[in-house]
């Protein structure tokens, strides 16, 4: 067991902190969740996998899906008011990250959307609102691809998409990033990084989080990525982005309304904004102010109420 703090919204645009709890190493299924009261660990055999799932509220369902190399904790802050609002939020762990299974094996983004397909299904609804950030939005997007008569509204944020301008920043002769192609690498990246996942993660979560990731939150995420198979199963994102990328292009464009969002000191958003306008027909686009990447950490209570907007159909 160990000692965690975190700092919460719960209410729009209103921030409180939280005394130090005791959050249990591995989740029990049904057990509250430590400084969100009203929001469960849960766990779900789907789709041949078993997914850790954080879920509370009540109302139409919004599933938010995580990046790299993060968990569901990546939207603890905001998920209390967005609850607040009238949704049930769920927040899981895709394949191979957090507390969820870790299958042999490559992760296509169908493959991951159809893990979450099925989680919503079990939880008893027909209809989702879907976020997505970094991975998750190309997971997010695959989603509502592949059931876009159950995807109400979708939010893309702080990423490219496979298909849709990634193979851009996949290219290094054309200043595109490294870890891409190191991370798709996946036997070499493991090996690499066992025992170092702490020198290696840093980094990322420096430039990611602007320097602002509080130090129980790190703690948690090392937590993850070090047990067993964690950094392989956060690299086997990675592995299929061009095969996503092909079966994306293919896909039909999307209909449903689509938000796109990028952080205000976040990846620049023309990329995501033009891809999404490529893949869609009906595209909107904000900015969260003074966020980094990380837009369910930096800034929850705009963000939830943007949100809540969105989906309420009262905003653009």
């Amino acid at each position: 067991m160990t000692r965690q703090s975190f700092s919460t919204t719960t209410c729009l645009g209103k921030q409180s902190s939280l005394l130090e709890e005791d959050v249990i190493t591995t989740p029990p299924p049904g057990g509250p969740v430590a400084g969100l009261p009203g929001f469960t660990h849960r766990y779900a055999e789907v789709n041949g996998v078993r997914l850790h799932h954080v879920v509370g509220g009540s109302g139409p369902a919004v599933l938010l899906v995580h990046g790299w190399p993060f968990t569901w904790t990546g939207w603890r802050p905001t998920m209390p008011p967005l609850a607040a609002a009238g949704f049930t939020v769920i927040a899981p762990d895709l394949r191979g990250s957090g507390d969820s299974g870790k299958p042999a094996g490559r992760y296509t983004k169908r493959d991951e959307a159809e893990d979450l397909h099925h989680l919503v299904a079990h939880l008893g609804f027909t209809e989702v609102d879907l976020v997505g950030t970094d991975i998750g939005s190309m997971v997010a997007h695959a989603y509502a691809a592949a059931h876009p008569t159950e995807v109400r509204r979708l939010v893309l944020s702080e990423a490219a998409l496979p298909g849709f301008g990634l193979e851009r920043l996949m290219d290094v002769a054309a200043g595109g990033s490294w870890h891409f192609g190191f991370h798709a690498q996946v036997d070499l990246a493991e090996m690499l990084t066992a025992g170092r996942e702490d020198a290696y993660l840093d980094g990322f979560w420096s430039m990611m989080t602007a320097g602002r990731m509080t130090p129980a939150h790190r703690e948690e995420l090392l937590r993850a990525y070090r047990a067993p198979g964690g950094m392989r199963g956060g690299f086997e994102h990675y592995a299929t982005l061009v095969e996503d990328g092909r079966a994306a292009r293919a896909a039909a464009r999307l209909e449903m309304p689509v938000l796109v969002l990028n952080g205000e000191h976040g990846l620049p958003q023309r990329i995501l904004l033009d891809g999404a306008r490529e893949a869609a027909t009906d595209v909107r686009a904000d900015v969260v102010p003074g966020s980094a990447h990380t837009i369910g950490t930096d800034n929850p209570g705009w963000l939830a109420e943007r949100l809540a907007d969105f989906f309420h159909g009262s905003g653009a």
